[in-house]
């Protein structure tokens, strides 16, 4: 079978170009009006804008040529298999090792390191934020293969956020809540979801629509409740010390 990788690139490009082109328009505004920034500046500014727009219409053309197939061929194969329990040790696994290669979630703990004088290291929100992860689709594996509804997680989840926001260090509560949206970056929602939908697809009794949906929603809640346990270990760390 003959695979044509750059087939519809065309239309990619398009897409990259109107996605880019309001914020280039709206940086260009400011450079008028109130940056006035020099021509040095400007020149290196728009040669990264340049490497962003064929950085962004290359990936998604791998995205739809590469991972969006592989996610659904690898997720219908083990869920047919007779013993598709091992969904939930791959899906941790995934989990890792997906959150390992986004590149906002290394962007956002560079941030927080930044931010934080060095206190709160980046490689420890990349491991915080790579275990909620892995968990929630462990979980999200578990819940297809046995049918449980999206909202015992959910409900239960958001609910010990609540808690946990008056209990843990305040530092880290605005940390967990962005970190919530930044897990659900292009690894795990071209990869990974396709990869549920192809085992809600195999798996007898389930509905695609019904139980393959949902995993992002938990992705997206599990670096927070993550995150906000390693500020309740912070602060207990902080406490022991001023003792």
């Amino acid at each position: 079978m003959e695979i044509q990788i750059f087939a519809g690139f065309g239309e990619t490009l398009v897409e990259v170009f109107l996605a880019l082109i309001p914020l280039l328009l709206f940086f260009l505004f400011f450079q008028f009006f109130l940056l006035k920034l020099s021509g040095r500046k400007l020149l290196t500014i728009f040669k990264g804008i340049v490497l962003a727009f064929f950085g962004l219409a290359l990936f998604l053309q791998g995205v739809y040529v590469g991972f969006l197939p592989a996610g659904e061929f690898m997720g219908e194969a083990m869920g047919s298999l007779p013993y598709n329990w091992i969904l939930v040790p791959i899906g941790f696994i995934l989990g890792l090792a997906a959150t390992f290669a986004e590149p906002a979630v290394r962007v956002m703990g560079h941030e927080v390191e930044r931010a934080s004088a060095g206190y709160i290291p980046a490689q420890i929100i990349l491991y915080t934020m790579s275990l909620g992860v892995a968990i929630s689709i462990a979980l999200s594996m578990w819940r297809i293969l046995a049918g449980f509804p999206l909202w015992y997680f959910i409900i239960p989840g958001y609910g010990l956020v609540l808690i946990l926001m008056f209990i843990s260090d305040r530092t880290f509560v605005g940390i967990a809540f962005d970190s919530g949206g930044v897990a659900t970056g292009p690894m795990t929602v071209t990869f990974i979801l396709t990869m549920a939908l192809g085992v809600a697809a195999s798996v007898e009794g389930r509905d695609p629509l019904l139980d393959g949906f949902g995993m992002i929603a938990l992705v997206a809640l599990s670096p927070i409740l993550t995150v906000l346990i390693l500020g309740l270990l912070y602060g207990r760390k902080g406490r022991e010390h001023g003792e």
